[in-house]
């Protein structure tokens, strides 16, 4: 009673397919393979170039990844 049939998943497909049209499931299926694709490129990138990459600070200044910077913590003068 838990697990479901080949049947079940059958009825369920061609209910999903007569709401939303073929159409519609195969423009969201490439548009969901065009966001993993980017994703995953976007991923090759970030590792590429994570190495030697800068990151800019707040002050304009400019850190290498993994450098530590030292700042000043100030406390807040109440009014």
């Amino acid at each position: 009673m838990g697990s479901f049939s080949i049947w079940h998943w059958l009825i369920v497909l061609v209910i999903v397919m007569l709401v939303f049209g073929t159409k519609k499931l195969r423009n969201m299926g490439g548009d969901l393979g065009g966001a993993v694709k980017g994703f995953k490129d976007g991923m090759k990138e970030g590792a590429a170039s994570g190495s030697n990459a800068d990151k800019k600070v707040e002050d304009g200044e400019t850190a290498k990844v993994g450098q530590t910077i030292d700042v000043k913590a100030e406390e807040k003068s109440k009014v």
